[in-house]
């Protein structure tokens, strides 16, 4: 298969830094970013559902960080978020609408600093990716079998391959061809294990009679919380269709009925259990519906980290290892039966929660472990002071280099802000905003009028509202506060609060070109 590459000059930019860098020190950088990948379902953050041996050696190596934080847990704003180093309300990207493609953008000022520079895998962003020496891109959502990717001049289709193996063979091409006279920043960004969760044949069968232990919110009734989470429509019991269940049509539907079969939510599976054919109905049907969505969810999980094997294996043959910066993340959390949910929006732990691995074996102790508490914007600030590249006053993160090397600053921050505008949207999710603090959560559901408080410290799993409840009236004053400074402080005048804006990063694959 011809695989095309764009190549563009490198701008050089003098720049005026605190402490001199030169160009034979600067880190290469090797950011890897799944879709939907939960924390949880990593052992390094102490999975009870698979094995990540990958992930978990970036852990045991460098750095894991265990607060990290999506400030709009959804795939379009959180990949603006990091590239801008900016909230959703300042880049402008609130929901699924296109990136303005002429933004700053870290990829940018890193290619300007003299690091080649390069995209592959997963953009969702809608417009071209700008700042890259060379990118690959899946169109929207992409596929996992069969995919198209996009380069600036025209379109590659990988017939017969699996999207994990062919975005980790571009990542290693980018590598091996890469100018030895600079360094590299490679942003590697998976399709898996996000919806719906389609696994290649090799590891579908490592999963596909496992039993996966239920979490142990699965039943959770919802009492005492607000209206939003009763309405939303991302419950593993009813709201799972037979496409994500990989049932399989009747063999004369055809076009739009088949279609229209696969997008039902069922109510009744008839299937095999031990070797007989039953009909499965409430609550022994929820459990049979977990257990095939996880299946296929950690299935793709393992190919992603048998990804990272073949990455970190590449940097070790190439002599890269000790001066590479290797990061791995997702675009957000993600829920796994949670609370009886798939998917995430809300700011529950396991939708909020990214995981956040960094191996740089010339800069980061092997075992440091930290719980300071970061968030995807920091990213982009992080990967400049790497560079030794100034951090632009505009972007709202702090860089993380301290964190990962044992020093927290003074000063860090005890609380983040986070803001959800897609409503209404998928799932039926409701737009809310609010703060975490080291042992609170406050959420607000400002088209409800609706809030949620929680005791992280007592309830770790969020499952008793203490909103309005006596002997919280303190305590919901203070983070009130705290809330509302914080939304003035990140800027946030609710631009943007009351707009449905148009998606402009999903659809037929023709539309999708452009700059």
């Amino acid at each position: 298969m011809r695989r095309m590459r764009v190549l563009a000059p490198a701008v050089l930019l003098t720049v005026s830094i605190a402490i001199p860098v030169h160009n034979a020190e600067r880190p290469n950088i090797l950011f890897i970013m799944s879709d939907d990948h939960a924390a949880h379902a990593i052992g390094a953050y102490g999975s009870h559902v698979n094995e990540t041996p990958n992930l978990d050696r970036l852990a045991r190596d460098g750095a894991i960080l265990t607060s990290v934080f999506a400030t709009n847990s959804i795939c379009t704003p959180s990949r603006a978020a990091i590239l801008t180093g900016q909230y959703s309300h300042i880049n402008g990207v609130t929901m699924f609408n296109r990136f303005d493609s002429s933004r700053m953008t870290v990829a940018r000022l890193l290619q300007r600093g003299g690091y080649y520079t390069g995209m592959i895998g997963k953009w969702h962003l809608g417009s071209d990716p700008v700042g890259f020496d060379r990118w690959e891109i899946l169109p929207g959502q992409g596929v996992y079998v069969d995919p198209i990717f996009y380069t600036a001049t025209g379109e590659n289709t990988y017939t017969g391959r699996y999207v994990t193996d062919v975005i980790t063979e571009l990542g290693i091409d980018f590598i091996r061809n890469r100018p030895r006279n600079k360094p590299f920043f490679l942003m590697l960004h998976h399709k898996a294990p996000h919806r719906p969760w389609e696994p290649d044949a090799a590891h579908r069968a490592r999963f596909m009679d496992r039993w996966i232990p239920e979490p142990e919110t699965f039943w959770d009734s919802y009492e005492t919380r607000t209206d939003a989470l009763h309405e939303n429509e991302q419950r593993v019991a009813k709201d799972l269709t037979r496409r994500d269940l990989k049932l399989e049509p009747p063999a004369d539907l055809q076009g739009a009925a088949r279609a229209a079969w696969l997008a039902t939510k069922p109510d009744t599976v008839t299937t095999a259990v031990d070797g007989k054919t039953v009909t499965l109905t409430g609550e022994a049907l929820a459990r049979w519906k977990y257990q095939r969505y996880m299946q296929d969810y950690l299935a793709t999980v393992q190919s992603v980290d048998d990804s990272v094997g073949r990455m970190l294996a590449l940097l070790g043959r190439e002599g890269l290892a000790k001066n590479t910066m290797v990061i791995y993340t997702s675009d957000q959390g993600f829920f796994l039966g949670d609370h009886g949910l798939f998917d995430k929006r809300f700011m529950y732990e396991e939708s909020l929660r990214m995981p956040f691995l960094m191996r740089w074996p010339a800069a980061i102790k092997p075992g440091t472990r930290s719980g300071a508490i970061a968030l995807n914007i920091d990213f982009a600030p992080t990967f400049l002071d790497a560079a030794g590249l100034p951090v632009p006053r505009d972007m709202q993160g702090r860089s993380l280099l301290p964190i990962v090397q044992g020093r927290t600053p003074a000063g860090w921050r005890t609380s983040m802000y986070y803001r959800y505008y897609h409503d209404p949207g998928d799932h039926n999710t409701r737009a809310h905003y609010g703060i975490r603090t080291r042992t609170h959560k406050l959420i607000y559901f400002w088209k409800k009028d609706q809030w949620e408080l929680f005791d992280l410290v007592s309830d770790p799993f969020e499952l008793h509202n203490l909103y309005g409840q006596p002997g919280q009236e303190q305590l919901t004053t203070t983070l009130k506060a705290e809330l509302f400074r914080l939304k003035e402080s990140v800027r946030d005048e609710d631009q943007l609060a009351n707009e449905q804006l148009p998606n402009g990063v999903d659809g037929p694959v023709a539309r999708l070109r452009g700059k």
